[in-house]
């Protein structure tokens, strides 16, 4: 039996025990509230993780057994409980079954061909990271940009010299498109020696007189020439392209060397190309080559058009005898299979006008090549 002083003391105390409780909730909410983020996610996928085996585990079982388990699940639990393990179940099958997290997908917009769109999805990151991969993989080598010049640029040969470390010793090596150059067997200009002496068709030449121009190339003095002008050779018309000089002259004869050489370079219908080389030696002024000194133009690069016409065939010896044989052009590419025709006499320039060109080119001219067993003709 309570005295009277006693007897509200249970009154007291679960007034007590629910402000406590009060006070409890009250501390966790603001907890919660004042986490992180990322801690409030970890406890948010407590629940789902917990799940996700038993939903792994159930989609192997017996779908009866998963059903009663549930049941006797969802008498026990808090209603927002019980959906809670619900929804979280559903999430870690569809997880399991998927095989992992999935990720966002982005639109990515390609344009395979002018004129063309196309949109393709594929993972976010996916893109930066096959990119990252590929400039950290050894052997991979990132595309070209665009606009960046460099040596290997479609129709873009790097830039090649008569001196220096561009010189004809490197040649083979600056460039592919150079490598016969270096490796080629059937290379100019030659020393001609121990030419066989026989009967030569004498070559049928059908230089017409036409306007020209003359251009300082970075390499030599170039001639143009207005076209129909050619040559008949065993049954072959070679059209006159051009021509240009050397200093010293690229031909030697015995051994012997000369001042200056000129080439008159031709192409066939086929394509085939012949070169009428001219043995020049310091003598009397020639007025064919002065003609081309008067049109000299003042900046190299810049073409200067002629007002006068010109005959190519003033250039020529009266005597037509030459020295044949097959051999290559003597500035890269170094083609081959260029048919030479050397003239056997010499024409002449003046000292001046040697000193004229000596002026821009003081020395053009490749290194003698190996014969390599070639045959070489001469009329005899």
């Amino acid at each position: 039996m309570l005295s009277p002083r006693t007897r509200g003391f249970p009154i007291i105390w679960s007034a007590l025990a629910w402000a406590l409780a009060g006070l409890a909730c009250a501390g966790l909410a603001r907890a919660e509230t004042a986490a992180p983020p990322a801690a409030r996610a970890d406890a948010r996928a407590a629940p789902a993780a917990k799940a996700a085996p038993e939903a792994a585990r159930g989609s192997r079982g017996d779908p009866k057994a998963d059903q009663k388990a549930d049941a006797k699940a969802d008498a026990k639990a808090d209603p927002l409980d019980r959906l809670r393990e619900r929804l979280s179940r559903q999430l870690g099958a569809t997880e399991a079954a998927r095989g992992g997290a999935t990720s966002p997908t982005v639109m990515r917009v390609e344009n395979p061909a002018p004129g063309e769109l196309r949109l393709q999805a594929e993972p976010a990151g996916a893109r930066g990271g096959a990119s990252r991969a590929a400039a950290g993989a050894p052997g991979v080598a990132a595309g070209p940009r665009a606009g960046r010049p460099g040596t290997a640029r479609e129709g873009v040969h790097p830039p090649w010299s008569y001196l220096g470390p561009d010189g004809p010793h490197t040649w083979g090596t600056l460039s592919p498109a150079y490598a016969l150059c270096g490796r080629g067997q059937r290379q100019s200009p030659i020393d001609i020696t121990d030419g066989l002496p026989v009967d030569l068709e004498p070559p049928q030449f059908q230089y017409k007189p036409g306007f020209f121009g003359v251009v300082d190339n970075g390499h030599t003095v170039q001639v143009t020439v207005a076209p129909g002008s050619a040559f008949e050779l065993g049954g072959r018309r070679y059209e006159l392209n051009g021509f240009h000089f050397h200093l010293p002259g690229e031909e030697r004869i015995d051994g012997k060397g000369y001042e200056m050489s000129v080439h008159l370079t031709h192409r066939d219908a086929q394509g085939r190309l012949a070169v009428v080389a001219l043995l020049v030696r310091e003598g009397e002024e020639n007025p064919a080559v002065q003609t081309v000194w008067n049109h000299l133009p003042l900046e190299r690069g810049d073409v200067v058009q002629s007002t006068i016409e010109f005959d190519p065939s003033a250039l020529l010896p009266s005597d037509r005898r030459y020295f044949t044989y097959m051999g290559s052009l003597t500035t890269p590419p170094c083609t081959e299979g260029v048919l030479w025709i050397v003239m056997q006499q010499p024409v002449t320039i003046s000292p001046t006008q040697r000193r004229i060109f000596a002026r821009l080119y003081p020395m053009n001219a490749r290194p003698i090549q190996p014969l390599g067993g070639r045959l070489i003709k001469q009329s005899r």
